[in-house]
């Protein structure tokens, strides 16, 4: 199932392919995005916000580059979106909050500056869990997004709508930002690529936090080139390197970690397609590592650091937040000096550990989730980022790929590895076909 449009159906490369041959111009690419969003947006409820003008402009600027045969970069006349906790100018900054709900950017984050810098066009800011803490983008302020391949199920969080957008085709590509797997789980529950960069690969000036300890900006698309195009358009600094000829490491999560059977069936699938690639595979468990516990660490660490960032606004504006956020926030607030330290402390002990477990491998498969996308009326996993917070912890690249399909909903894998290239390389090798929601193939 694909796209009837030629031009949603490109993508990020594709796109830039036709601008090259003449075939489309920006202008006329951005104008089917600015379009879509119209009409199926309504819907969705993945764009809180659209700027027709800039965008146009930018199309504009950018078909004069490519028609003069000067563009800036693979990503000149793109058309982008945004996580609505990512500064760009002229555009709402609120990070899903309703205290912040006015409150319009006046500079552009590092990683956005970076896009416009490549040419990209900016459409619009995209719906996300407020305060980016959780992970079902049910919002309280905004609305919830939902996910397009079924109404009233959640996308996935705190980056929903942009897994969401990106997934109907609302967009070329858009940015996310994860703190314990915040773009991946969207991927992984709308079906389609996310990269979580290396700690430190993607600057997070112009973020409006949740953690600057484990917060960072990664893309969502529909093929592995797509999200290495825009990923390599923000990067800055080296990445590491694997072993030389090293295997490639299979999580055994038995006993540690409650996962879906489709999940379980379709993570085996992805690892007896490597097998039969010729990679070298070998099983590990990671035995001194406790999935519920660290998920727990870094939800304190994000609701005392958060706390911080919105501890003026929780005092200004205290009914613009929800109960359940502020209520987050203020266990955050609670913990003492010491027990902050002792978190810390165990955060840099259990990434040291998960580094040198890894050492020998190339890096490690896992499913992306324990499960698919629920219901928003269904009550939510609180395992959602056992497996997506092992990154995040080590500080390691890692991506989110399709992995099939289990009563219409998508499945998701993710790989782990010492460099982004790697992990997007493995992605693209062992991904299954993205496939298009049905009510958004038009």
């Amino acid at each position: 199932m694909a796209f009837s449009n030629p031009v949603v159906e490109a993508g990020v490369a594709g796109v830039t392919a036709l601008f090259r041959e003449r075939a489309v111009t920006p202008s006329e690419a951005v104008e089917v995005y600015l379009s879509r969003i119209e009409r199926l947006n309504p819907r969705l409820n993945a764009f809180l916000a659209v700027d027709e003008a800039g965008a146009r402009a930018a199309a504009l600027a950018s078909g004069a580059r490519w028609a003069s045969g000067r563009p800036l970069s693979p990503l000149d006349g793109v058309p982008i979106a945004i996580k609505a906790n990512i500064a760009a100018v002229g555009l709402p900054l609120h990070a899903g909050i309703g205290a912040y709900r006015d409150q319009i950017a006046d500079h552009d984050a590092a990683c956005v500056a970076r896009l416009k810098a490549a040419g990209a066009v900016i459409l619009g800011v995209l719906n996300m869990h407020e305060g980016a803490l959780g992970a079902t983008t049910d919002n309280p302020a905004f609305g919830r997004c939902h996910n397009p391949h079924r109404f009233d199920f959640t996308p996935g969080g705190s980056s929903g709508g942009s897994g969401a957008a990106a997934a109907a085709g609302l967009c070329a590509a858009a940015l996310g930002t994860d703190t314990m797997g915040s773009v991946r789980i969207p991927s992984g529950y709308c079906g389609i690529f996310g990269l979580k960069p290396g700690r430190g690969r993607v600057s997070t000036e112009g973020l409006m936090a949740l953690s600057w300890t484990l917060d960072n900006v990664g893309p969502h698309a529909r093929s592995a080139l797509d999200c290495r195009l825009v990923f390599e358009a923000m990067m800055q600094g080296q990445a590491g390197a694997a072993p030389s000829d090293a295997s490639w490491a299979v999580l055994d999560f038995a006993g540690q970690v409650e996962v879906e059977p489709q999940v379980i069936s379709a993570f085996a699938d992805r690892v007896q397609l490597a097998r039969d690639l010729g990679l070298a595979i070998e099983t590990i468990r990671l035995d001194d590592y406790d999935f519920g516990a660290v998920r727990r660490l870094g939800l304190l660490i994000s609701e005392v650091e958060g706390h911080v960032v919105h501890e003026q606004a929780l005092v200004e504006r205290p009914e613009g937040f929800s109960k359940e956020f502020a209520g987050g926030l203020a266990w955050g607030a609670r913990q003492s000096a010491p027990r902050l330290a002792k978190a810390y402390r165990e955060l840099e002990a259990t990434a040291h550990r998960l580094r040198g477990r890894l050492s020998d491998y190339a890096g490690l498969l896992s499913p992306t989730a324990p499960q698919s996308a629920f219901p928003f009326d269904a009550a939510v996993p609180v395992s959602q980022a056992d497996f997506t917070a092992l990154a995040n912890v080590a500080g390691l690249p890692a991506a989110a790929f399709p992995a099939g399909m289990a009563d219409g909903l998508p499945l998701s894998v993710q790989v782990m590895a010492w460099s982004e290239a790697d992990a997007i390389d493995l992605a693209d090798i062992l991904a299954a076909p993205v496939v298009t929601p049905p009510d958004f193939a038009g």
